[in-house]
């Protein structure tokens, strides 16, 4: 298993701390899975209210992948682990 740069993931986690508050809002929350560096991909898993919400594939892309992307701009997409 690679290791995942550093600076990489806790930008990642950063970005998941910013928008953490809005999530848990909704009585939902989010989860680092893995980041895949070399396709540039975070894959994470949303929680709580936030499973088989209707708005969380608009949540994923302008919310998530935007505030990620603003941290580590090398990612070019996020993904959601269905649990």
């Amino acid at each position: 298993m690679t290791t995942v740069d550093e600076n990489l993931k806790a930008n990642v986690e950063k970005a998941l701390e910013e928008i953490r508050p809005f999530l848990n809002n909704d009585g939902g929350d989010i989860s680092l899975i893995e980041i895949d560096e070399k396709e540039n991909v975070v894959k994470v898993q949303l929680e709580g209210a936030c499973v088989g919400c209707s708005v969380n594939q608009m949540t994923l892309k302008s919310g998530v992948e935007m505030t990620i992307k603003k941290y580590a701009p090398q990612i070019e997409k996020v993904v959601n682990i269905e649990a």
